[in-house]
């Protein structure tokens, strides 16, 4: 009995470091995401609708890990790894990538965090800055036209808010043979500023094309916006100038920097003229909180094609958020959106609609959307 007893002593006693070892690991690295799934329906005036389960009206469905560790002096080691899929089937966002939405190391300190990797935008970033729907559902006009989500390759600096200013810095490497530092890539600036009720700033890309582009104009994504916190609710103004419209690899692709726009008839080859094609988008929107749980919102935003070419949209939305805990929060979207004769622009939330329309049941028409599901993030 003494031996037995000596026997679970010492086991116990191993195993008290392994443990220990497990805890701070689990202090250090934490696994987060969320699952969104909605019902969708969409009718084009052509007569066609469709219905579906989807998934991300407000948040794309991922899972996360992320981690740091404290260096001492307030440097910390610090690192995300995030894959989206989608929950209404199972599948992976991107099945080439086991972590397609973000895949980064870096290290944090009282200067600012210095970063490498697989990153969101800047412009992705202060997406709850541009409409009260963080930029996603069927009715913004932002989002329908498509927003530069993320990039490989990238080395970033975000600053400490300083007299409420915060600036970020962004450079993608294409990694291309013969080619010197910073002769091509994808360069981001990010500047957000509060004060008090205020929030105002810019988020940006330009991107140069291949070397053999036919056309070697810079591809170019700008966004301002301004937002006021009258207390109940916030009132959101954004404005979006870009040339933003190449479809595929073949010319003025600059490292496919349109990997996000949903539209199917307003994209480009890199060979065709049109990719020096600048689109101007205005939207204005604003929410009110009316108890604490919960919130409505409406929005309304103008595409403008500035080449004349009639291939631009309008729409807009109303919206309701319900909290049903911290966690978990029911949502409903009513959606509305007019392409011009010449514009072929459709529906996309945070993830593009499994269920969809396309072709002639867009190019030119009038489309309605309504959107209810459930976000719970974990």
């Amino acid at each position: 009995m003494q031996k037995k007893l000596f026997l679970a002593g010492a086991l116990i006693g191993s195993a008290m470091p392994c443990a220990q070892v497990q805890a701070q690991s689990q202090n250090n690295v934490t696994i987060y995401g969320d699952v969104d799934q909605y019902i969708g329906y969409i009718h084009s005036d052509s007569g066609k609708s469709v219905t579906g389960v989807n998934d991300g009206a407000f948040l794309r469905s991922r899972i996360g890990v992320r981690g740091q560790e404290d260096l001492g002096d307030g440097y910390q080691a610090v690192f995300t790894l995030e894959n989206g899929f989608g929950a209404n089937n199972g599948a992976m966002a991107d099945t080439t990538r086991l972590f397609d939405r973000q895949a980064w190391v870096g290290i944090a300190s009282p200067a600012g965090t210095f970063r490498l990797g697989r990153q969101n935008t800047a412009i992705f970033f202060i997406g709850d800055a541009i409409d009260y729907t963080t930029r996603t559902t069927f009715g913004s006009v932002i989002n329908t036209f498509g927003v530069p989500s993320r990039y490989d390759n990238d080395i970033s600096y975000k600053s400490p808010r300083l007299a409420g200013l915060q600036l970020e810095l962004h450079y993608a490497m294409t990694e291309t043979a013969g080619e010197h530092l910073g002769q091509r890539g994808v360069y981001q600036l990010g500047l957000d500023y509060r004060y008090g009720p205020f929030r105002a700033g810019y988020a940006g890309l330009v991107a140069k094309p291949v070397a053999a582009a036919v056309y070697g104009d810079a591809v170019q994504y700008h966004n301002v916006y301004l937002n006021y916190n009258y207390g109940p609710g916030t009132i959101y103004a954004a404005a979006v100038r870009t040339n933003n419209v190449t479809s595929n690899a073949n010319g003025n692709n600059a490292t496919a920097i349109l990997s996000n726009v949903s539209a199917t008839g307003n994209t480009f080859a890199g060979t065709d003229p049109n990719v020096k094609r600048f689109y101007n988008i205005y939207q204005l929107s604003a929410d009110y909180k009316i108890t604490p749980q919960l919130r409505i919102g409406a929005l309304y935003g103008v595409m403008v094609d500035t080449s004349g070419n009639n291939s631009g949209a309008k729409g807009g939305n109303l919206g309701t958020f319900y909290d049903l805990s911290k966690r978990t929060m029911l949502y409903g979207f009513a959606n509305y959106m007019k392409n011009d004769s010449n514009a072929g622009f459709r529906f996309g939330g945070s993830g593009a609609p499994t269920a969809n329309l396309a072709g002639a049941d867009i190019n030119g028409r009038t489309l309605v959307g309504l959107q209810a599901g459930i976000l719970h993030r974990f």
